[in-house]
């Protein structure tokens, strides 16, 4: 039971982070209009980072190479059509908000799971694993959830509901520690879901947020999005261990 308190309590921690967007909120709309598209680009270079240095490296530790990357095809081919069904919808309703904004949330959502998933199964192993777990977890949601509240501002939220939603994609790890605590011996393995994951990443990255970034053709922009994205990138590099 002790375990599954400290579970539930490192969870609900890495959650919190998704509030990180609570900076930006006191923020003068104006001011933040300007700082956004940069916000996009951390994000998409975040996004990258995290398929091409955490989740697929993870993947391909566990699972056959040849499998693992058909997941990930798999994952980009999923992403991709539940996007043109968010399209018909919206052409059909008129949505405010941009279909990549849904996108991020579940392969945010996605991703938070396995997390709580991870968290829960460094705990069962030794209280020291669990911590340390927690602890690498956090110091990668971080530049994660900046860039994912941006992502959600900039496809049509506002600041309050974009806040509002990360944190409820955030607390899909306790589900994931919950589930993988009680059902351990049972968990399948997640391999596959890390690889099919890193594909929605990578499909959200290459095919909606950096396109955006292309509206922007000033050259000072342009270079302090290209500084981003590679921020981005090296964040997740140096968090890798």
């Amino acid at each position: 039971m002790f375990e599954l308190v400290l579970i539930l309590l490192s969870t609900l921690l890495v959650s919190l982070i998704s509030l990180v967007g609570v900076f930006f909120i006191a923020m003068k709309e104006q001011v933040f209009k300007k700082i956004l598209l940069l916000l996009v680009s951390f994000a998409s270079g975040t996004l990258l980072g995290a398929a091409f240095l955490h989740l697929i490296p993870e993947s391909l530790l566990s699972a056959q190479s040849e499998t693992s990357l058909v997941a990930i095809l798999v994952g980009i081919l999923a992403f991709f059509l539940l996007e043109k069904s968010l399209w018909r919808h919206c052409h059909e309703r008129e949505c405010p908000i941009h279909t990549f904004a849904y996108l991020n949330l579940l392969g945010d959502g996605m991703h938070n799971f396995i997390d709580g998933v991870v968290i829960a199964a460094s705990f069962i192993a030794s209280v020291p694993l669990g911590l340390a777990t927690t602890l690498a977890v956090i110091a990668h949601e971080i530049p994660q959830e900046i860039g994912d509240f941006g992502i959600l501002v900039y496809g049509g939220f506002s600041k309050g509901r974009a806040l509002s939603f990360n944190f409820l994609s955030a607390i899909i790890a306790i589900i994931g520690a919950t589930l993988m605590y009680f059902s351990s011996p049972f968990f399948p393995s997640l391999e596959y879901l890390l690889a099919f994951a890193a594909g929605g990443f990578i499909y959200m990255a290459t095919t909606d947020l950096i396109p955006e970034l292309h509206k922007e053709t000033a050259l000072s922009r342009s270079a302090a999005q290209f500084f981003l994205i590679s921020l981005g990138i090296t964040l997740m590099w140096v968090l890798k261990e």
